[in-house]
């Protein structure tokens, strides 16, 4: 066998949130690419199945479905739709997620906790929902962010909050599920990828953000699609309650 071999996802099934836009499009693609047939979730149905037609198109399996992962019974449904279609669970990637970013003496609650209830919470609700149709051998993705390590010369209270507990919840996860489910649970912390998100951002803040990377450029999305194809798959087999920080550096800068 072939140390390539240990990174294939054949007759795996893999439920991907955010699949509609950048690291979750890419995410998506690369579990299809590894062998997986892929569960694509997003409140953007058409972008969706856009996605999904894509990936079908190239010979791969992938349907779509709409998903408001801040709701527990939406996350729920999009768990019973994979398991109508292909009876199985094997894969949760938590993408889902919203940034913002309003100065701390002037963000009110609703701001706070509509960035929280997706990106922390819906995390939760996913990997309930999903883990509850895991069988031993499964694989649980967050994706957290660089954010949740250093700062980055913006006011993002509740997004910087909201990641940083994905890493706790991480951990807790991978404590009560592997021993006792088989279930391995980490997280990815991605740096600064070409995104809708990072689009909104100035070029010059962005030009200052790279000079402080030791790789001095942005990520190819592909470059952390290959990190949670390693997670997810058997290479990754030994690896639980981490979170793998893909970020040319800057977190250490």
């Amino acid at each position: 066998m072939s140390i390539l071999d240990e990174f294939r996802l054949t007759d795996r099934v893999a439920v991907v949130t955010g699949a509609s836009s950048g690291l979750g499009v890419a995410f998506a693609r690369a579990l299809s690419d590894a062998g997986a047939a892929v569960v694509l979730g997003a409140r953007r149905t058409d972008r969706l199945a856009a996605v999904a037609a894509a990936i079908k198109a190239g010979g791969g399996q992938a349907i779509s479905a709409p998903v408001d992962v801040g709701d527990p019974d939406s996350c729920t449904s999009l768990a019973q739709t994979a398991m109508s279609e292909y009876g199985r669970i094997d894969i949760l990637v938590n993408n889902a997620g919203v940034g913002t970013a309003y100065p701390a003496s002037r963000e009110t609650p609703e701001q706070f906790r509509s960035v929280i209830d997706v990106n922390l919470n819906g995390s939760y609700w996913m990997a309930q929902a999903c883990g509850r149709h895991m069988q031993p051998g499964s694989s649980i993705v967050n994706i957290s962010s660089v954010l949740a390590l250093t700062t980055a010369g913006l006011p993002q209270a509740a997004y910087t909050a909201s990641k940083a507990a994905l890493m706790g919840l991480t951990r807790d996860l991978a404590a009560q599920w592997t021993g006792r489910k088989g279930i391995r649970v980490n997280a990815i912390a991605p740096g600064y990828f070409r995104t809708e998100m990072t689009d909104q951002y100035a070029p010059e803040y962005l030009d200052g953000m790279v000079s402080r990377m030791l790789v001095p450029r942005m990520g190819r999305l592909e470059e952390c699609a290959a990190t949670l194809i390693w997670l997810v798959s058997p290479a990754g087999g030994y690896v639980t309650g981490q979170t793998v920080v893909v970020d040319g550096g800057v977190s250490i800068t």
